[in-house]
């Protein structure tokens, strides 16, 4: 089954504890100190939009873009005022009618890339999107977090709404985490449907990431734990990068 079908209909309930509000203040500070305090901005991989709610919110003309069709009707089910434009496209395949002022992709979008080849076209096409001197804001799951968190461990969650379970196999040689992931969802009475899906997201280098940048003509200006100021550290799980287009 492909990724984002039945979870979109619970991604939003399930994900609660993602902090957007804090990630949302983190990308318009960094916006901010390059001098973009408002014009249009790409939310690329946005998912059910909370991101791109927020920032729109901040005054950013905002364009969402993902590849699952089921996340994108749940993002166009929050619509605002003005209304967000949301596009059905692959990062790879990036393609938008006019140049952006900064391009965010949170929530480890880039490790669901599989191919480094396509991964590099991703970054070309962000480039191609930015205006010169544009932002681009992003972020990936780290190696430490795929061999000691991951790995292959199982999680579980049950809720009134709904249950999970997620299971995770990390193959150090292709450097793939497979992640089954299996949903039970009420309906009416006491009956439930059970819903599977399976998802991969590959383990990049740094030096790998760093090396796309410089192909795409984007310079790496900060790599940092999380959404912090800090240094990225041997224990970190996610790296967020702050790039520039020369």
């Amino acid at each position: 089954m492909d990724a984002y079908t039945s979870f979109a209909q619970v991604y939003d309930l399930f994900m609660d504890n993602v902090p957007y509000d804090e990630w949302c203040a983190y990308i318009c500070e960094i916006l901010k100190k390059h001098g973009i305090a408002d014009g249009p901005v790409l939310d690329l991989g946005c998912g059910t939009g909370e991101l791109t709610r927020r920032l729109a919110a901040c005054g950013y003309d905002m364009t969402g873009v993902d590849v699952s069709v089921d996340m994108l009707q749940k993002a166009m089910e929050k619509q605002t005022d003005p209304p967000i434009l949301y596009l059905l496209q692959e990062m790879q395949t990036l393609e938008l009618d006019g140049c952006v002022r900064a391009v965010c992709c949170t929530c480890d979008c880039v490790n669901y890339v599989l191919e480094p080849q396509e991964l590099s076209d991703a970054f070309r096409r962000v480039a191609a999107c930015l205006e010169s001197g544009g932002v681009f804001i992003f972020d990936m799951n780290t190696a430490y977090k795929y061999e000691q968190l991951l790995g292959d461990h199982t999680f579980a969650e049950s809720r009134q709404e709904g249950s999970f379970i997620w299971e995770n196999y990390y193959d150090e040689e292709t450097r793939i985490n497979e992640y089954d992931l299996t949903l039970f969802i009420p309906e009416a009475g006491e009956l439930y449907r059970r819903y599977a899906e399976t998802h991969y997201q590959r383990n990049y280098k740094v030096e790998q990431i760093v090396g796309f940048l410089q192909q795409a003509g984007l310079v790496c200006e900060g790599m940092y734990d999380d959404y912090t100021d800090a240094g990225v550290k041997a224990d970190s799980e996610r790296i967020t990068f702050v790039t520039r287009k020369e």
